[in-house]
Formats: structure tokens, sequence, C-alpha cells
């Protein structure tokens, strides 16, 4: 294997919407470095943050029908039930929700968890409360989609936090995706809710770390899981 190979296997790549940011964090590091030293190699290490903030690593979706992965990099942050944004006209009553937190050290490239048509996008503009916070899931700006799939419905929402300011979606109504595929981004900490069909087998739990288009969050196939018997705590 080359020296050339062996790099590029070890660092992973970025994603082209971090361009600007790393190329702007470049630029006033050299500018600051001729004024400082020492503030040069802080700005230095917030050049090398941003680079890694933007990385977009290759990733191995598990390829079987009706399981959903985790559409983020993080934590399971919570396991509940309840109702869909409105916008998404998917429900109204309650389903089982999952989020996965992303704090800006994770992975920020968002993948599809099912496969199937993206059948709406829904962006609502909103605040920005900390992610983590159970009323963000009202209050924060967001974009929602529906997947729609052979074993019903998925909802998926990407959610603004404190200090993510920008949502990025990378596709458009009526496309087919994949399991695993990128379908958008959001900038500096946030989370990604997912909204399961009724039946669905649940196979995460809160506070498990999930790495997107890889972690099973759930499967279809094995119908009468644990969301029938779900209380929320």
């Amino acid at each position: 294997m080359s020296i050339l190979a062996s790099i590029r296997k070890t660092i992973p790549p970025v994603h082209r919407e971090g361009y600007p940011f790393i190329a702007i964090a470049a630029v006033l590091t050299l500018v600051i470095f001729l004024v400082s030293t020492f503030w040069g190699m802080l700005a230095l290490g917030l050049t090398v943050w941003t680079a890694l903030f933007f990385r977009d690593p290759q990733r191995v979706t598990p390829i079987r029908e009706g399981l959903v992965v985790s559409p983020a990099d993080g934590v399971i942050s919570q396991i509940t039930l309840a109702i869909p944004p409105r916008e998404l006209d998917l429900s109204d009553t309650p389903l089982l929700r999952v989020s996965v937190f992303m704090n800006v050290f994770n992975v920020h490239v968002n993948r599809a968890p099912v496969t199937g048509r993206v059948a709406r996008i829904a962006y609502k503009p909103g605040i920005f409360l900390n992610a983590d916070l159970d009323k963000a899931s009202e209050d924060n700006e967001r974009n929602g989609f529906i997947f729609q799939t052979a074993f019903g419905p998925v909802g998926c929402v990407q959610i603004a936090g404190l200090i993510a300011r920008r949502i990025v979606c990378f596709v458009r109504e009526g496309e087919e995706m994949g399991a695993g595929e990128r379908f958008g981004l959001i900038r500096f900490g946030s989370r990604v809710d997912i909204y399961l069909p009724p039946g669905t087998r649940l196979l995460v739990a809160e506070g498990q770390l999930a790495t997107a288009g890889e972690t099973m969050i759930a499967d279809f196939a094995a119908q009468g899981g644990r969301d029938t018997a779900y209380r929320v705590s």
C-alpha cells in the first residue's frame, strides 16, 4: 500500500459543505500567525477541528429488508412515545420516537434510516434550544422527512441545536433512497428524531452510542416488538 493510499484510509474525507468553512479558518489562521504564534496555534487547532467536524467517513450499512439504521452519529438520548411534528402529517397518535443526539465532535452527515421513497420534506423555522431537551422537538428549527417503505411510513426529523444554525438537505421529494445513503447535514451540534410505525421491534436502548448508517435501531420484519409494550417512564 502506498503512503498516499495509507493516508486516505486513515484520514476520512471531508464533505464538500465544509470546504468554505475550512478555507476561512485556514486563512484566518495564517493571518493570526503573523501577529502571534501562540494565538496562531490556537487558531490552527480550531481549523483542524473544523475539518474534523465536516468529515464524511465511509460506512458499511447492514443489508436486510426491514432493518432501520441510525440516521446520525451520537448517543441514543431518548426513547419515548410522541406525536410527530404536525407539518409531516404522519400521525395524530403517539408513535415510538428514537432520538439521536450529536455533539460537536460527532460526524454530522445524516444518512437515510431505511430504504424507501422520500414522500415528504417539510421545513419549519424555530428557535435554537439545546437539542438534548425534550421540547426541542417542538420549538427548534427542523427539517422533517417521510420515507415511504414497504412496511409503512417512517418519519425522520433533523433538529437544529443551541450551536447548530444551519440544516442542509441533499435530496428532494420523490427520490428513492437506500438505507445508509446521505440525505443531509446539520452544522455544529444537533439531533435527529426517528418516528417508527406500530409493531416495529426496537433494537437499541437509551444511552447507547450509535453510528450513522451502521447501528441497527429497529426491525420491521419482527412484528409485535418492544414498542407494543413500551411505557413512558
